[in-house]
């Protein structure tokens, strides 16, 4: 490992140990029994192509090359870490941070499917947070959708010309936010409300997270930002041979 590696790692170790420490509380992700055995099977379905293009483009982008391998390990750690972050929310459930607006923006959404599902798997099994029967519906929200929208957001802003550090911080941001409004639809269609149906419990989980999730989008965004100028100033090489830097972004 180089000494520009090894200072990059340093400091985004001290960056996840400083995450890490912080209070934390009950889980948000979707929680085991919450969603029906069919609903379970069906976003686990619809997981399984994003994974398998995800694998494909894995190797496609790393190469074997260590230094990509490396920068890819710190964007899964730092979607670990920062999506287990819980916040307690005024209803009495919580909200985090999911982190993969990083990783869609430097690697792709295809790449960061596989970086949750790891992640996402390690947080039910270790940390209590998720579940493995609602994995397929954590993983849809978390690691499919909400990196999509960050990287359409992010090139359709480059593509205008808008300043890099403002689409990194955008795409984070919306990244995000879009995570909570798949989540909202996923726990609608599984409670439906007495009188308005699905469309009336999605306004209610939607009103639920929106107090503390807003203002962790927007520091989350503010995170990825701190993070990619760190990495352009230790590892403008490897983002260049994954295409982040130069004339082919991701």
């Amino acid at each position: 490992m180089s000494q520009r590696q090894r200072k990059l790692f340093a400091c985004f170790t001290v960056l996840c140990m400083a995450v890490a420490f912080a209070p934390t509380a009950g889980a948000m992700h979707i929680m085991e029994g919450y969603l029906s055995p069919p609903l379970c099977i069906a976003w686990g379905a619809v997981c399984l192509p994003f994974l398998a293009l995800g694998l494909r483009s894995i190797r496609r982008k790393t190469g074997g090359q260590s230094q990509n391998l490396l920068l890819l390990a710190l964007c899964g750690a730092f979607v670990f870490v920062i999506s287990s972050l819980k916040i307690p929310s005024v209803t009495g459930s919580c909200s985090h941070m999911t982190g993969t607006g990083l990783s869609a923006i430097l690697f792709g959404p295809a790449v960061t499917s596989v970086l949750g599902l790891i992640v996402l798997i390690f947080q039910a099994i270790l940390l209590a947070h998720g579940g493995l029967t609602t994995l397929g519906a954590n993983c849809f929200s978390m690691a499919i959708a909400g990196p999509l929208a960050a990287y359409g957001l992010y090139r359709g802003l480059r593509a205008v010309k808008v300043d890099r550090k403002a689409c990194v911080f955008l795409a984070a941001f919306l990244g995000d936010l879009f995570t909570y409004c798949v989540t909202s639809v996923q726990l609608a269609a599984a409670y439906p409300a007495a009188e308005g149906g699905a469309a009336a419990s999605l306004v209610k989980f939607l009103g639920v997270f929106a107090p503390t999730q807003l203002p962790l989008a927007v520091v989350e965004g503010i995170l990825t930002v701190v993070i990619v100028i760190g990495l352009e100033t230790y590892a403008s090489r490897e983002l260049k041979d994954i295409g982040y830097l130069g004339g082919n972004e991701v």
